[in-house]
Formats: C-alpha cells, sequence, structure tokens
C-alpha cells in the first residue's frame, strides 16, 4: 500500500498586503484573505485524495503575526485533518520563530511540530514498510550556517523523508538561510527531501528526490503566476511520484498591452480588454490579478499618461465584464511618435531629451531622489520597505526608472490639450 502525502510551505498566513497599489477594497479583500483561501484548498486536497499526511515546510506565519483569528483559524483547519485521520508534521521557518502563536497555539495530538534539536519520528506504514520523518525547526529568525549536519542519520530500512527550510544555495530575493547544496542532500540517504522556504518551485530528483513547493498563494505582482503544493506517492516498491496542484486562490501576471498606432481612446480600451481577456483564459487560479504594462507608439502616449486615472478606471469596467479579473496597477511605456531630437520644432520634445540626456544623469539629481525616497521609505511600515528594491543598486535603478516616468508623466500634462485629442 502506497505512502501519500500533500507537501506544502510559505504559507504566510494573513501577510499584510505588500502592494500599496491595492487600493481598490474589494481586491484588497480578496488578495488579503487570499491566504486563508489557499490552505483551505490544501485541506481540502488532503481529505479528498486521502493522503496519509501533510507536510508544512516552514513560514506558516508571516513574522511576529500576534493576531488570534489566526491561530483560531489555523486550529480549525487542523481539526479537519485530525478528523479525517490525516497526520501533520511542522517545522517553523524564519517568520515563525518570532511569531508569538508559534509558540502559544496548542495542536492535537496528531500534528508533530520540530524543536529546534533535530527529531526523528518512525511509523509502521500499514503498506508493510516503515517511514521514517526528520525534522529540525528555526529556533531563530536567521540561520547562516547549514542546518543539514544536525539532522539525525537515515532509520536503517525505512523511508527516510527530511523536513528543511532553507535557502539551498541561494536564490534571488532571499538571504541565505541554512544554505545547503544539491550534493549534500543527495548524500544524506534521504529519499525525499520536503523543503520550504523560496517561494518558486524547484524540483530534482537524483539519489533522492528534492521539492520546493513554493507557496500556495501569491501576494503581489512580485510572486505572479499559478502557486502550488505537491502531491506525492511512495510505491510499495518505495518509488516515487510527483504531482503538483494547484492552490493559489488570486494568481499575479503582467499583462502587456500593445497600443501601437491607436488613434483613438477607444481602440486603446479595446487592446486593454482583449490583453485581459487573453490572459484570463490561459490562467489555472479563480482569479486573475493583472498589472498592464501598456507599450508602444500612438499619437495617444501623452493623453494616456495625462488621464492614467481615467484609463485604469475603463481597464476595472473591462475587467469586471470579462469577471473574476482585477486591474491592480497600469504601466505606462508607450511613446508618441516622434518624440525625439529630430523633431526640434516640438519644445516638449526637446525638454523630453534634456531630462533623458542630461538631467536624469545628473549626479546631483539621483542624490536629491535619494534623499526623498529614503526619508519615505523610513517612514513606511516594514514589509512594504523593499518596495524600493532589496539592495542599492536596485534601489538606486528604482529611483532612476520613477524619475523617468515621473517626467513622463509631467510633460504629458504639459502637453496642450488640442494636440492630444
Amino acid at each position: 500500500m502506497a505512502y501519500r502525502f500533500v507537501h506544502a510551505a510559505d504559507l504566510h498566513l494573513d501577510s499584510p498586503l505588500k502592494s500599496l497599489a491595492l487600493r481598490d477594497p474589494d481586491l484588497a479583500n480578496l488578495v488579503g484573505d487570499a491566504t486563508r483561501r489557499a490552505l483551505v484548498n490544501i485541506v481540502d486536497l488532503c481529505i479528498d485524495e486521502q493522503v496519509d499526511a501533510l507536510l508544512l515546510a516552514g513560514d506558516l506565519y508571516d513574522g511576529d503575526q500576534t493576531s488570534m483569528k489566526t491561530a483560531r483559524f489555523l486550529a480549525d483547519q487542523v481539526r479537519r485533518l485530525h478528523e479525517a485521520g490525516i497526520r501533520v508534521f511542522v517545522i517553523r521557518g524564519n517568520h515563525d520563530a518570532i511569531s508569538r502563536i508559534t509558540r502559544e497555539l496548542v495542536f492535537p495530538e496528531s500534528v508533530k511540530v520540530f524543536g529546534g534539536r533535530a527529531e526523528v519520528l518512525e511509523m509502521e506504514h500499514p503498506g508493510g514498510f516503515p517511514v521514517a520523518i526528520h525534522g529540525l525547526s528555526f529556533a531563530q529568525p536567521y540561520a547562516p550556517e547549514s542546518l543539514l549536519g544536525k539532522y539525525r542519520p537515515p532509520v536503517e530500512g525505512a523511508v527516510n523523508i527530511g523536513l528543511m527550510h532553507t535557502s539551498l544555495g541561494g536564490a534571488s530575493r532571499h538571504d541565505p538561510y541554512a544554505p545547503c547544496s544539491m550534493g549534500d542532500l543527495d548524500a544524506s540517504g534521504f529519499r525525499y527531501w520536503a523543503l520550504g522556504h523560496v517561494h518558486k518551485r524547484f524540483v530534482a530528483e537524483s539519489l533522492c528526490a528534492v521539492v520546493m513547493p513554493g507557496m500556495p498563494q501569491g501576494r503581489d505582482i512580485g510572486e505572479a503566476g499559478p502557486k502550488s503544493v505537491t502531491l506525492v506517492t511512495i510505491g510499495d516498491d518505495r518509488s516515487i511520484s510527483l504531482e503538483e496542484r494547484l492552490t493559489s486562490v488570486a494568481e499575479f501576471d503582467r499583462v502587456e498591452v500593445d497600443v501601437s498606432g491607436a488613434e483613438d481612446w477607444r481602440k486603446v480600451v479595446l487592446a486593454i480588454e482583449r490583453a485581459l481577456a487573453a490572459t484570463r483564459a490561459c490562467v489555472r487560479s479563480e482569479h486573475l490579478v493583472a498589472r498592464l504594462s501598456l507599450r508602444g507608439t500612438t499619437p495617444l502616449a501623452w493623453r494616456i499618461r495625462r488621464d492614467a486615472d481615467l484609463l485604469k478606471a475603463e481597464a476595472d469596467e473591462r475587467a469586471a465584464g470579462i469577471g473574476r479579473t482585477w486591474v491592480e496597477k497600469l504601466e505606462i511605456g508607450c511613446q508618441a511618435p516622434g518624440c525625439d531630437v529630430s523633431h526640434p520644432g516640438d519644445p516638449l520634445a526637446e525638454l523630453r531629451n534634456l531630462i533623458v540626456s542630461e538631467i536624469a544623469r545628473d549626479a546631483g539629481h539621483l542624490a536629491a531622489l535619494v534623499e526623498i525616497a529614503e526619508e519615505l521609505r523610513g517612514q513606511l511600515p516594514a514589509e512594504c520597505r523593499n518596495m524600493f528594491g532589496d539592495d542599492d543598486a536596485s534601489f538606486r535603478a528604482v529611483l532612476t526608472e520613477l524619475g523617468r516616468e515621473g517626467a513622463e508623466e509631467v510633460l504629458a500634462r504639459l502637453r496642450p490639450a488640442e494636440i492630444v485629442e
């Protein structure tokens, strides 16, 4: 008889909204509740598939989470698994390590929360082969060294499954947490490594299966695409099969809109509607949350920038008509024809090129932008401060782009109305 389990990680339950662009209260409610609904989807999957266990590889919560409403919701979902006879194995990740809920919530006996010292739980599976679940939780928010050496040796004769919260060899947008190499995991003698921490799905199969399932629900455009968990089946011959199962309720996606040649407002709106409908048809999740990127050369470029708020309202209306589709933000990168130094008769074109070629590259201009942005960043909640980038290079790149966009918007408002209509 096969041993089956669902492997999930990085739920970040009730994570604060990371995007300041989510000003639509209905959209904010959808995204704010999505992590909970994703957990419900995970529990439903476990029950529908009649699995033996749910493995949660860290970061159930999102930092110093203090809401007991979150705890009660989690307890209700765990109780559903307990009543269905499904075991739950949990390790704490870097975010869980500083959560008060992690320390205070009491689970039923069918739940094993691994502590700060490596443990192994041996079980006799009805199928005839023993299973050993290994786990080690983060005791502190940071773990700069590998934790692999602290795990117990594999149990002889058993199918050994390890839970670990790790950045592996390092990943974009992730600090090094309990780093280890694929070679080290392969040589561990374990049959399956259930990993967490990196929010993008990763699977490698060699001597053992190493799986990073990614997060089950994205929270902003930086976590775009469908999100999932992994359904694992260990057969009677101890072979392993993996199935990716969708769990995300709302799927973030960048939608390119080509407005090249559009000469009237209606054509721009129709181009947006077509792009949204085409993307919606391909999205697997219940809801699409789109960031529209307008590109191309059009005589309406100035008006699009000037009246971006009106265009956003038009886009919202078309999205509502499509159904289960939301527009989170517009990114405007379209250009007016002849907007360069080859048209010296256009004073705004000349001003634009002066800004691009001289002012934007001036060290004093960048220093002023940095000063303004640092003051603003210091007033933001901690979870929003990376909107300006994760390091100095990305910080300055974001400021340069914001400066360019700001200049384009100012120029659009200087454009005489009779020219853009």
